[in-house]
């Protein structure tokens, strides 16, 4: 498993700004920005020069240093199956960070390392050793799609969500612990989950796509099995971190306890013992309006639902909150009371469009089920009829 670069004439020379999208050379979330345009103003490779690029070096992932027996040598209570495919150690997904001049990537064990971009040299590496509490039972293997880069313009921290449900606090300049952050440098998040646990092994809750940052605030989604021979389930509850101790902000129930907004969606108590309604893809965020968008999930689980009768609101909808309070502003559920597996599976797009003439401060989410949903993402109103 490897992370190659292209080379071409003068990579990171400094373009003009876009509106939209990264900011120049540096790609300082999962998405590019927030928003997730995955836009860069770069422009130096295009159709003319494309095929003169070349290899100019190839990073080997770190996790490349453990092999299946070492696993089991190093920790015996380590549940690992002979089939090495079920481990997945090679099954590397994160998309690097670019900030400050330096890449940052997570591997499948939770590891995060700095390249220096021009050479492909390792800087540091930052092991927290998640994989000693076993691999996750989400039929991933060891999975974890990236990290989060955060800074006040004089810290600067990478953020991560591990396998084993901790979100770790890392000095993007020297791989250090942030030991001020959560207990010595680490927030369990399995703290406050009903029904979540790392033992007895498989551990049922995991973290596998990278938090999103709305200013101070680091906002958790959370991986969990939804396969149909489980009645049972952690719910997936959405969470605000503070960027600099690791303080829980806030917490928005995706499933809604008694009392709150959409708690009537869940007839004969399905509450009490359905899950998952997690975001366990991507969320995007407008630092400006001060909102973040939840893609949430369906419920347990995702192809029966005779012990879960009800619309059941947030499972399958788009959710915009305050970053700051984790306050809800408006939602759409997609589809209700799913049997199809059809929650969102990526993160919504934040984009500015025009309609008959109307620039329009727009979130589009993509589906499974082959629409695109497309709304004012101040208000929720839908930019076009649904029908």
């Amino acid at each position: 498993m490897a992370l190659g670069l292209v080379a071409g004439s003068g990579l990171f020379a400094e373009p003009a700004l876009a509106q939209q999208g990264a900011l120049g050379p540096e790609w300082r979330s999962y998405g590019g920005d927030t928003g997730s345009t995955k836009y860069s103003p770069l422009n130096q490779i295009d159709r003319g020069n494309l095929a003169d690029l070349r290899i100019a070096w190839q990073w080997e992932s770190v996790d490349g240093r453990f092999d299946l027996d070492e696993l089991r040598e190093g920790y015996p209570n380590l549940q690992v199956p002979n089939d090495i495919s079920a481990v997945r150690i090679s099954n590397l997904k994160a998309t690097p960070l670019m900030a400050g001049g330096v890449l940052y990537i997570s591997t499948p064990l939770s590891q995060i390392a700095a390249i220096e971009p021009t050479t492909g040299e390792t800087l540091w590496v930052n092991d927290p050793r998640s994989y000693a509490s076993g691999i996750p039972t989400m039929m991933l293997g060891f999975s974890n799609r990236g990290l989060a880069y955060w800074t006040d313009g004089d810290l600067e921290r990478l953020i991560m969500g591990t396998g084993d449900a901790y979100l770790v606090a890392v000095d993007a300049k020297t791989g250090d612990v942030v030991l001020a952050f959560g207990d010595e440098g680490r927030v369990d998040l399995m703290d406050g989950i009903p029904r979540a646990r790392r033992s007895p092994a498989p551990m049922n809750y995991s973290i596998t796509s990278a938090p999103v940052v709305c200013g101070d605030v680091v906002i958790v989604g959370s991986a969990i099995s939804d396969q149909p021979r489980f009645r049972e389930a952690p719910p997936g509850y959405v969470r605000g971190f503070d960027a600099r101790t690791g303080e829980l902000l806030w917490t928005f129930h995706t499933i809604p306890q008694p009392g709150e907004f959409g708690h009537e969606t869940w007839e004969d108590d399905a509450w009490q013992h359905t899950g998952n309604a997690n975001v366990w893809t991507l969320m995007s965020a407008d630092e400006e309006l001060g909102y973040v968008y939840l893609p949430v999930g369906n419920a347990t689980n995702d192809h029966y639902g005779g012990h879960r009768p009800g619309s059941l609101l947030f499972a399958n909808s788009l959710v915009a909150l305050e970053c700051s309070t984790g306050t809800r502003v408006w939602h759409y559920q997609l589809v209700h009371h799913d049997l199809w597996d059809y929650d969102p599976p990526a993160a919504p797009n934040l984009i500015d469009i025009t309609v008959d003439g109307r620039v329009i401060k727009a979130v589009a989410q993509v589906t499974k089920h082959a629409f695109t949903f497309v709304f004012d993402r101040e208000t929720g109103e839908p930019v076009w009829p649904i029908e």
